[in-house]
């Protein structure tokens, strides 16, 4: 009989997280029912939000996480054998189930959707610049931000699924850009591939003395995806009227919620400037899901936008993978390919 392998959270996550932390179980996998669908992984996401959310999760459930699945059999009239579906299935190979109940890490149920012709796209994709990493970006920094030409954007996470997007999505509206990430290789990637105005590794310059030297004339929008005092000293160099939108807080995922650490006050700089800071789940925009979608689809086949994932081949790696990830070995969106 077909086995379904599946990662196993094993214990929490006490600082980084561990290879020990997981373990891989084999199980059966159970025959379709009426109104089910057999879901077979191709493509498994792992993100930083999955390091946050771990802190409520309690040992002994299935490694949770969005995944791209073939649909190998179903009984039910949404999906058809052979479609391409994106859903929380967790970090396991097969998955049968009534999708209506699917359960998403955020809370409540989250139907899977089936992509849309991806024209000879890898459908790993899903899980990237067409999934939701791709709209947050779109959704997050369009909506949020609301981006002018002229103005001046600067990332943090900057090499990341999300924060590479931003940057390109950035350069199409006509905005300076400048990122920051953690590696030479990475600030070239940005600034030869992406075509970032400017691009920083903050592991040698100081985030305050970057700013000097690309935005003397002050920062208009700033997407954050990491946090801490990093992104204090991006509010402490915004104009008036700033908007920040605020994705992800990765400098923190791994403290004890209870004792998080201190960055410098930034609510005086935010009341004298003005500034609007705004925090996201991007399922504030499902009812547009696809329309950020297909934005992103079309930009990428008029060339305008640049996707490059970090592919780990082999389902056995996930763990490894995710945990490579939290280290900042990724560059652009990290992926399993099973």
């Amino acid at each position: 009989m077909a086995k379904n392998r599946r990662f196993i959270l094993s214990k929490k996550f006490e600082g980084d997280p561990k290879q020990t932390d997981f373990s891989l179980v084999e199980v059966p996998i159970p025959q379709v029912k009426d109104k089910e669908v057999h879901f077979e992984a191709i493509a498994i996401s792992v993100d930083p939000y999955m390091r946050a959310l771990a802190h409520f999760a309690e040992p002994g459930i299935t490694m949770f996480g969005e995944v791209v699945s073939k649909v190998v059999e179903s009984r039910h009239p949404d999906y058809k054998v052979g479609d391409l579906a994106v859903g929380y299935f967790g970090w396991q190979t097969h998955y049968v189930g009534v999708p209506e109940e699917v359960d998403s890490p955020f809370g409540g149920k989250r139907k899977p959707y089936v992509l849309p012709d991806l024209h000879g796209l890898p459908p790993s994709l899903g899980l990237g610049m067409l999934g939701m990493p791709g709209n947050s970006a779109y959704f997050g920094f369009t909506e949020i931000c609301d981006p002018k030409p002229g103005k001046t954007l600067v990332i943090s996470g900057a090499a990341g699924a999300v924060g590479s997007h931003v940057g390109q999505i950035g350069k199409i509206l006509g905005c300076k850009v400048i990122g920051f990430a953690g590696s030479d290789d990475k600030v070239a990637y940005l600034q030869k591939e992406l075509k970032f105005d400017f691009a920083f590794n903050y592991k040698k310059t100081s985030v305050s003395e970057a700013l000097k030297i690309a935005a003397p004339e002050g920062v208009d929008y700033y997407f954050d995806n990491v946090g801490g005092t990093m992104s204090s000293q991006v509010l402490s160099a915004m104009n008036e009227f700033g908007r920040a939108a605020l994705c992800g807080a990765v400098a923190i995922y791994n403290q004890n919620p209870g004792d998080p650490p201190l960055a410098p006050a930034v609510q005086l700089t935010m009341i004298l400037k003005q500034i609007r800071m705004e925090g996201f789940l991007v399922f504030r925009w499902l009812d547009r899901w696809f329309e950020g979608i297909n934005k992103n689809l079309e930009w990428i086949r008029e060339g305008k936008l640049i996707y490059k994932e970090h592919a780990t081949k082999g389902f056995e790696k996930t763990a490894q993978a995710f945990i490579g990830m939290m280290k900042g070995d990724n560059t652009g969106k990290a992926v399993v390919l099973v």
